[in-house]
């Protein structure tokens, strides 16, 4: 297990600010508005690792407990867990917005092309924050829930551990049209990657880093069928595949039918948290087209990345908890704004 150190001058200096407000109002930050965009050395303004030091100091372990209970059930669940947080930080920032159910004022996220039929983690994040209303009543929101399952699932599966900014507030609307738009395909070309990620400023370190949680998972035949039969629209499969691995694909992911037949993303080792993804795609056996163009899209900076992950796991590491820090300060709400729901399924 790896534990990532930022800034130590900058995160002492935040701590500082944050237990002054948190011994005079527990579990709230003051003083910092509402959607945030600023962010240094990988602390965003108005998140604070020691944000529920004092109103839930326990909500971690719950998480953690939790987790580790239905990953012993179902390894998957890491990975759509991991997924579940990408997926909502990308649309409207990290505010939860993803958990909300269809109802008269909500059209739920859930229901987006890139979500319906295969978005997963639900009942587990359900399960998390009843037990964190029960210790804690209406203190931890659900974005932070999503925030703390997604380290915890990486930790739990051999990752990375990073100190995590928390403090971040649920939001009273989804937006299924930015789920939509806003949320990289599978089939994607390494441009498309780069413009998806920069929209959210993000930038080809982070592309790189946080594709490699294609190192655990799966994917439906769905996502790559078009790799195997008809990358360019003339019938023909992507040159970029390894041909042994081209072959085992399409056993199990055949023409015609299977779409929901699924590979995992890194069959060598699938629920283990590691660099064997990268090492994979230098060999011609990425699953996505998102995967393979990583290396074989012609961008320099994405193929030197590839390859020094691929050789070092620790600096993938060290760079995955950095991105998954900035991914996770993506417009948080913070202060009066927005609300910590008791159910995350609907608005309070």
């Amino acid at each position: 297990m790896h534990f990532i150190k930022l800034n130590n001058l900058l995160v002492i200096a935040l701590v500082s600010t944050s237990l002054l407000s948190s011994y005079a109002y527990p579990g709230f930050n003051f003083g910092w508005g509402g959607r945030n965009h600023g962010s240094r050395g990988g602390i965003s303004y108005g998140l604070s690792p020691q944000f529920y030091q004092f109103s839930c100091p326990q909500a971690n372990d719950i998480v953690m407990s939790v987790l580790e209970k239905a990953m012993a059930k179902n390894m998957r669940i890491a990975a759509s867990l991991l997924r579940l947080h990408f997926h909502d930080c990308f649309v409207q920032g990290c505010d939860a917005s993803i958990l909300l159910d269809d109802s008269p004022a909500i059209v739920s996220e859930k229901n987006s092309g890139p979500n319906k039929n295969s978005i997963r983690g639900f009942e587990v994040i359900d399960e998390i924050k009843a037990k964190l209303e029960e210790a804690c009543p209406q203190t931890v929101s659900c974005a932070d829930v999503l925030a703390l399952a997604a380290r915890g699932s990486t930790i739990l599966s051999g990752g990375p551990n990073w100190e995590l900014p928390l403090g971040r507030r649920d939001s009273r609307t989804a937006s299924l049209i930015g789920s939509n738009n806003n949320i990289p395909p599978p089939n994607a070309t390494i441009e498309n990657l780069i413009t998806f990620f920069k929209r959210q400023g993000l930038d080809e370190v982070d592309l790189v880093a946080l594709s490699g949680a294609h190192t655990i998972g799966v994917a439906r035949c769905a996502t790559f069928k078009q790799r195997l039969y008809n990358q360019n629209g003339k019938n023909e499969a992507d040159v970029s595949i390894e041909r042994t691995f081209y072959f085992g694909l399409k056993t199990m992911c055949p023409r015609s039918g299977g779409d929901n037949n699924i590979s995992p993303l890194d069959f060598g080792s699938p629920r283990m948290f590691d660099n064997t993804y990268f090492k994979f795609i230098l060999q011609g056996r990425g699953l996505l087209n998102s995967d393979q163009v990583l290396l074989s899209g012609g961008v320099i900076k994405t193929q030197e990345l590839v390859k020094k992950y691929a050789q070092d796991e620790a600096f993938f590491f060290q760079q995955f908890a950095m991105s998954m820090i900035k991914l996770g300060n993506l417009r948080p709400i913070t202060g009066f704004n927005g609300q910590v729901r008791k159910n995350c399924r609907r608005v309070n």
